[in-house]
């Protein structure tokens, strides 16, 4: 992971972001590299509604549109991510829970293809609960997802696994199976008082499953700079956090919500929107940060 300060440009005034801080100018993304392993990364808080699943689905559509191939893992058993995709989960044959207990069922019987191109799913249902109840007693129970993705590490440029809204046994998996974290936050004041508590659970992964394990950014969320206090939230953010802190903000937009009723990333349903543009730029910053991508 490089530093996003290496971002900025030496030349010229750029204007200050919705974060208070001088925009960067973030280079366009180089092609995907040939012959790599993917890049997993873990959208993960344990606070709800923050935008995690709209993260997922839509920073995923974007790195799909530089190319790359993307998997997304729906690994919350509400299913969000797989019915905000278009697919119906209570139908589900097979999920990612039967990768993870069923021994017999294969990762290419459960992947599901969206319609859009380069981003593949492996889709989730309320079956995905009993797995952390059953998962406690397994050897080796912090790994099961990384079992799950090793076979096709080499398959995709990088992976995005949309985490429950809790610290359970789940969410460690996936912590556990990544390369990075992102932590999307609400701007509101309660979205961050639960940060603490997911950093700590980050650094006993760290410690204990995942030596390699970093925090790839923070991003603001529901933005509204209308407000003083969306704008204090993003200021308290950014003093505790520094340029850990994306440049990049998701600001409140009634086309997030149409999109997920029409089951497609807004970068499809409304491609012009600023809510497509913000995570196109997202996706631009997430790739700089983390080379190799």
């Amino acid at each position: 992971m490089t530093d996003s300060q290496d971002l900025f440009e030496a030349a010229g005034q750029p204007p200050l972001g919705p974060t208070g801080r001088l925009m960067p100018h973030i280079p366009e993304p180089s092609p995907p590299q040939p012959g790599g392993r993917a890049l997993v990364l873990a959208m993960c808080n344990q606070k709800g509604g923050v935008g995690k699943t709209t993260t997922v689905i839509n920073l995923g559509a974007a790195l799909a549109e530089t190319g790359r191939r993307v998997l997304l893992v729906d690994f919350d058993p509400q299913g969000s991510l797989t019915v905000g995709l278009g697919f119906n989960a209570h139908e589900l044959e097979l999920s990612v829970y039967h990768l993870l207990m069923d021994g017999d069922a294969r990762l290419p019987d459960v992947l599901l293809h969206t319609r859009t191109s380069n981003l593949d799913l492996l889709p989730s249902n309320i079956d995905l609960s009993a797995a952390e109840m059953r998962l406690v007693t397994e050897v080796g129970r912090e790994q099961a997802l990384a079992r799950v993705l090793r076979p096709v590490l080499a398959d995709y440029d990088v992976i995005l696994v949309d985490c429950q809204p809790s610290l359970g046994l789940l969410a460690v998996n996936a912590l556990t199976a990544a390369n990075g974290v992102i932590i999307p936050l609400e701007c509101e004041y309660f979205a961050l008082r639960g940060v603490a508590l997911l950093q700590e659970t980050i650094e006993k992964v760290r410690e204990r499953t995942n030596f390699d394990l970093q925090i790839v950014g923070l991003l603001g969320t529901m933005y509204d700079g209308r407000t003083l206090h969306a704008r204090e939230v993003l200021q308290t953010l950014v003093e505790g956090w520094g340029d850990t802190v994306f440049h990049t903000v998701i600001r409140r937009t009634v086309k997030f919500s149409d999109s997920t009723v029409a089951g497609e990333p807004i970068l499809s349903y409304a491609p012009a929107s600023a809510g497509s543009e913000s995570y196109r730029q997202l996706a631009r910053e997430v790739l700089a940060r983390c080379p190799g991508a």
